[in-house]
């Protein structure tokens, strides 16, 4: 299979760099020059143009700034990309994946949309999620050079999903890993190295994981039955933390916002009601 990737900064680089360790054969472009000599040495071709690019694969593969310059690169060629399929990479939102795939069906382009779930040196790893979602039949076809990027998981039709999933886990990682370092800052402060409190702190995240598949549950039901540790037993426990927290001079932001969703949840009359029912005010903001 031939594969062309356009866009080499540090995550086009490193999707190009996997696939040639896999022996595939590789033609890169980029904007601006001088990127692609480390994996011309590798044995990538490297095109002139993004006509050449499209011209010398089966499979298009797009990494750039955004989807604007997706289109920018692509508009051009569009001639040139009819019976190919394109796999874009670039990150945006789901309103412009479905866009796009939009534009790709009607120059007869087979497209799919994705997310890369890790950083540049994750990229080849089986243990890292590469999400899609759009045609089923293009993914199947290309299934076999995907897994060589990471583990492709296909999200469904909607071209949406995997952006919307991508905002969604983002969202996750920035939140636990927020809490772990307003954690560390708690402990720290009473001399609690971090590499000490993270094997605890690790080991507590598979618990909180039991947690969230049975409000997971819960959350698609609308019920939320308090038979394990309601809201109003949260609030107490943490304002726990926020007394420890203040009284080492730790930032109370996060815990105060999250003391804030719990409070509006109990004026919901959610008090007795397991964490899951947070959910409930999550979905109408404050003020709305």
């Amino acid at each position: 299979m031939r594969v062309t990737v356009l866009g080499l900064g540090s995550m086009g680089s490193a999707l190009a760099g996997a696939l040639l360790d896999k022996g595939v054969e590789t033609t890169v472009w980029n904007r601006s020059a001088g990127r692609a000599a480390p994996l011309v040495a590798r044995g990538a071709r490297e095109a002139a143009t993004p006509l050449e690019a499209v011209e010398a694969a089966d499979v298009v593969i797009a990494c750039v700034l955004d989807y604007d310059a997706v289109r920018g690169v692509l508009e051009p060629v569009t001639g040139s990309l009819e019976g190919r399929h394109l796999v874009n990479l670039t990150s945006g939102s789901p309103e412009q994946a479905r866009e796009m795939d939009a534009w790709a069906r009607s120059h007869g382009i087979g497209y799919l949309d994705g997310a890369i779930m890790t950083t540049p040196p994750g990229v080849g790893s089986q243990d890292m999620m590469f999400l899609y979602s759009g045609s089923e039949e293009v993914f199947q076809a290309r299934r076999e050079v995907l897994s060589v990027l990471g583990d492709p998981l296909h999200l469904g039709e909607d071209p949406g999903v995997a952006s919307l999933y991508d905002a969604a886990l983002l969202g996750l990682m920035w939140a636990t890993m927020t809490g772990w370092l307003h954690g560390t800052a708690v402990v720290g402060a009473d001399k609690v190295e971090a590499t000490a409190y993270t094997p605890i702190a690790l080991r507590w995240l598979g618990a909180v994981a039991h947690f969230i598949t049975t409000y997971a549950a819960q959350v698609d039901e609308g019920r939320y039955p308090g038979d394990d540790a309601t809201v109003d037993v949260q609030i107490a426990a943490i304002e726990h933390l926020i007394h420890a927290a203040h009284e080492r001079g730790v930032d109370n932001s996060l815990p105060e916002l999250l003391r804030s969703t719990m409070l509006r949840a109990r004026a919901a009359g959610h008090g007795s009601d397991s964490y899951g029912s947070i959910i409930e005010v999550l979905r109408r903001p404050a003020g709305n």
